[in-house]
Parts: structure tokens; sequence; C-alpha cells
């Protein structure tokens, strides 16, 4: 088993919601749970969920390539998306992306040398009246990212990481400031 027991025990409550002919339907509990505790998805996870859920491998693949929020690879301590889509980029969504790119020294689905960012082209986030925004972690939407705002992220980011003593570690895409 490639998780912890407290893993597969919050896996076990989300198959509890569904008859035990639809235990496909906890798949994205499944993934979301066990990148907030490895950091990503390998295929060797995926592989393992797969016989946990009991069903064919496929198709925990096909929910993992699906979604932008699973990520098939390493990723920085922080994963930072931007809305690109056209209401973000009307509003500057693209301007943003492009200054975080300039401020990173990284371009999308790239990680900076530290292992601290990564930046990442997002779809719609369904806040376009907030535009533009951007989701941190997957889980934390920043708003109306302006150059300075932008500024402030990351430097908070920074200073995050440096009161934590772990200036380069894996996102955890999960609960703030912890690893996994």
């Amino acid at each position: 088993m490639l998780l912890s027991e407290q893993a597969y025990q919050r896996i076990d409550r989300e198959l509890a919601k569904y008859p035990a002919d639809q235990r496909i339907s906890a798949t994205m509990s499944a993934l979301r749970i066990a990148q907030q505790e490895r950091g990503w998805v390998s295929a060797e996870v995926i592989e393992d969920l797969a016989d946990y859920i009991g069903i064919p491998p496929i198709a925990v693949q096909e929910v993992a390539t699906f979604y932008n929020m699973y990520d098939l690879k390493p990723v920085g301590r922080f994963k930072l998306t931007v809305c690109t889509n056209l209401p973000c980029a009307l509003r500057g969504g693209e301007q943003t992306a492009d200054y975080l790119k300039r401020k990173l020294g990284i371009g999308f689905k790239e990680t900076t040398a530290d292992g601290m960012f990564t930046l990442v082209e997002g779809e719609c986030m369904g806040a376009c009246g907030d535009a533009p925004v951007m989701l941190k972690n997957n889980h934390h939407m920043c708003t109306r990212m302006t150059e300075d705002q932008v500024d402030i992220l990351v430097e908070d980011l920074k200073r995050q990481a440096q009161a934590s003593g772990m200036d380069a570690v894996p996102a955890s895409n999960g609960a703030e400031g912890a690893a996994s």
C-alpha cells in the first residue's frame, strides 16, 4: 500500500457515501486524498487507488488526466494556477500570467529551481467578476491579481516557507503550509 492508514480511512469514508456498485464515484475524492498526502499522483498511486476502489486503472487515469487539479508529476511547494480564459484575459489574466513568468523565471508547467513555485495555466474558475483570478495549491482563490497583488502573494509565500523551515518542499495541494 502506497498511502498511510489515515489516507485509506479517509478514502473509506468517501466510498461509504456511494452504493457498492457505484464505487467509481469516489475516484475524484480518492485522487485528492492521495495527492494531499503524496504531493502528486504517480502511475503507481493510480494503480493502487484503482485496486483499492475496485475499478480498472484506466478509470482512475481518465479522471486524473481530465482535471488539471491533479498533478501527474511533482510540483513546487506552491502551485499557482492562473486563469487565462476569455473573461480573465479581458481583465488582465494574460498579463498577470506574463508577470508571474517574468517574476519567477519560469513558464507554464515549470517549477522554479528551488522547488518553491510551479506555474500552471488554468481553465475558468467561476469567479469571472473578480478577474483576473488564480488558485494557490488548488484550494485558495486569489482575486483581482494586479502586479502589486502578485508581488505581495509571492513574498508572503516565501516568508511562509522560510518560517516553516521548508524552503524547497513539494506543494501539499491541500492544507496550507503542510507538505505531502
